[in-house]
């Protein structure tokens, strides 16, 4: 009877066991399964951990970068001249004496004073701003049309691919110093937006090839594909996936582009067809010191450090951020 007992007691244990032979390899392989695979809308764990991976490193390295903190503490310094001149000055930039007309650097005034006799000091901080409103204008509308020309030629390909490119290449192929000297000697009235609106009508395709060419090293990407196999649709492949693992490049760029352009700015301003009076800019000082070259040199020093000096922070900050967001650039 207990041997009767025993053999019962070990058939049903088979049976049960013979129910459900997969079941635990089944739960295994489904929890398994669930980080790795995208879900049809785009979106995965891994992919989102990649993401916050690839911006913190970017970070960590940025950090790690003595010129990105050099280049930083002078834009927070320029920057601030530009919102706030009054932080660095107490003097009024519209007051002027003309009995001390081009008067060298002293105490009193520690730039020397301009044509009509302002304190220089003073004007050239308050010159930062204008020139600092046409490079960020310029430099965030050129990064948005770049970005969504540069998505859909790169995305897409075929036809759509075609037709941007060819239209960016005729843009591309015009001068962008010529194509704004043209358009802004026609306009009469040149504020900070008008020099900045003719500034992004030349100088877009760079950073739209650039943006065309980033997204196709992307597109064919294995999760990208995975995505699309799941079903997931255009814009949320292109805002999940292609965006956050193009825009490094760009970003990089974008920010060299601002010194980029508060040069361009100057330039104009000083070839006679970028901003005009009363406004006060740092390409505007240096119109006025052309005559005065060699008779009162402090009139074209400070204004051209101070371009210098921004055009260079600019510059060094984008190569810093370009290196750390795509690492494969750097030479």
């Amino acid at each position: 009877m207990s041997e009767k007992t025993e053999l019962d007691d070990a058939a049903a244990r088979t049976d049960g066991t013979a129910t459900h032979p997969t079941a635990p390899a089944s739960s295994t392989g489904s929890a398994a399964a669930t980080p790795d695979a995208p879900d049809p809308a785009g979106g995965s764990g891994g992919g989102k951990e990649t993401e916050a991976s690839l911006w913190a490193d970017a970070w960590r390295s940025l950090r790690r970068n003595p010129w990105f903190l050099v280049s930083g503490a002078l834009l927070v310094v320029i920057v601030a001249m530009a919102i706030v001149p009054q932080l660095f000055t107490s003097v009024d930039p519209g007051s002027c004496d003309l009995s001390k007309s081009r008067q060298a650097p002293s105490a009193e005034h520690w730039f020397g004073t301009d044509i009509q006799g302002c304190d220089y000091y003073t004007r050239v901080i308050h010159g930062a701003r204008n020139s600092m409103i046409v490079g960020v204008v310029v430099s965030i509308g050129v990064f948005a049309f770049a970005v969504v020309v540069g998505l859909l030629a790169g995305y897409f390909g075929g036809w759509v691919d075609g037709l941007l490119s060819r239209i960016t290449d005729m843009i591309f192929a015009i001068p962008y110093m010529l194509g704004a000297l043209v358009f802004l000697n026609i306009i009469d009235t040149r504020g900070p937006i008008q020099v900045a609106l003719v500034l992004m009508l030349f100088t877009w395709p760079t950073s739209a090839r650039l943006m065309r060419g980033s997204v196709m090293s992307v597109v064919n990407s294995e999760y990208v594909m995975a995505a699309k196999a799941l079903g997931a649709g255009h814009l949320t492949i292109m805002r999940r996936h292609i965006l956050p693992n193009s825009l490094g490049p760009l970003i990089g760029y974008s920010t060299v582009f601002i010194g980029i352009i508060i040069g361009a700015e100057a330039t104009l301003t000083f070839l006679g067809v970028g901003l005009q009076l009363p406004a006060i800019s740092w390409g505007l000082q240096l119109t006025d010191a052309q005559s005065y070259v060699t008779s009162s040199p402090h009139l074209l020093l400070f204004p051209v450090i101070f371009v210098g000096v921004t055009v260079f922070a600019f510059m060094t900050l984008g190569d810093a951020v370009r290196d750390a967001l795509d690492p494969k650039s750097k030479r």
